[in-house]
């Protein structure tokens, strides 16, 4: 077969920037949404299991190649990557979509969900909400910044090791060497620039989950929310959004991290199709009142 025959797919943003996108499979559509230190690609234990039985999309965020990486800080707010969400949408002609979101991923699915709840037909939120404590949130902030200017004075090697070694990621070494490797060597790969920019400006930017508390609190859209217990800076941040979403649930995978797809991708695939399936026969109710502790 020729080479280049075929195109590669992209979205084109509000703004004009240029999302690439993987899809496969038919079926009731699911967006998945990829974490700081991924791109779309990170997605395919999830693409290849869930295709099976549903229209699945996977798409890379601004910033990350083969996506467009403006050379603009101001095209990485947090609004930003939630509408890129939504004009993923759009460009496939999707009315509605469930959405699969990973730490960055997540805090963009659920701000999509927020602003356009019709379009979302469930919120799968997993390791979401690092920087949440009030008290760490400044430092959390501080660190992004020097963080990001790390990757952009020092480039992909000092990415990897920066954003790949967190605490956070750390089980997912212990319990799989080489999947971790395979981790760590596309990290270093991404454009340090368009991380650097991500990180300054998305992650160092963005609202904790507790400025929407009164949002959340309104949201009657199904949604799981999924931590490692070993995942430190995610747990309280669960709980909260257990706590604020009446039509939730909390699964928590024991000695698991942050990268929960990859980590036990049998156990996340598992607890995210009985999810969608309950959610798709119309059985993922918001809480009960009476179970509610006075």
């Amino acid at each position: 077969m020729q080479a280049g025959i075929f195109a590669m797919p992209y979205a084109t943003s509000s703004d004009g920037v240029r999302l690439h996108y993987d899809e496969v499979g038919h079926g009731t559509p699911i967006l998945f949404a990829h974490e700081f230190a991924a791109d779309g690609a990170s997605w395919e234990p999830q693409m290849r299991y869930f295709s099976r039985g549903h229209r699945c999309i996977a798409y890379s965020a601004r910033g990350y190649t083969p996506s467009d990486i403006p050379n603009d800080d101001n095209a990485y707010g947090w609004e930003s990557f939630r509408d890129d969400a939504l004009a993923m949408l759009d460009h496939l002609q999707i009315r509605a979509a469930h959405f699969v979101g990973l730490s960055m991923g997540a805090y963009s699915s659920l701000q999509a969900a927020l602003k356009a709840p019709e379009r979302v037909l469930s919120l799968t939120l997993a390791g979401a909400g690092s920087g949440f404590e009030a008290a760490r949130l400044q430092g959390f902030r501080d660190q992004c910044i020097a963080d990001a200017d790390r990757f952009a004075r020092e480039g992909g090697a000092t990415l990897a090791q920066l954003a790949g070694m967190t605490p956070g990621r750390i089980p997912f070494l212990v319990k799989d060497p080489r999947g971790f490797q395979e981790f760590f060597d596309a990290l270093a790969r991404h454009d340090a620039n368009g991380s650097a920019f991500t990180m300054r400006n998305f992650q160092g930017g963005r609202p904790p989950l507790s400025d929407f508390a009164a949002q959340l609190k309104k949201l009657t859209t199904p949604t799981l929310i999924i931590v490692g217990d070993e995942d430190d800076a995610c747990i309280e941040s669960s709980l909260f959004l257990k706590q604020h979403i009446a039509a939730s649930g909390l699964a928590m995978f024991p000695k698991t991290g942050h990268v929960l797809n990859h980590e036990e991708p049998a156990l996340f695939n598992d607890t995210v199709g009985r999810f969608l399936a309950l959610v798709e026969a119309g059985r993922w109710s918001p809480r009960d009142p009476r179970s509610v502790r006075a």
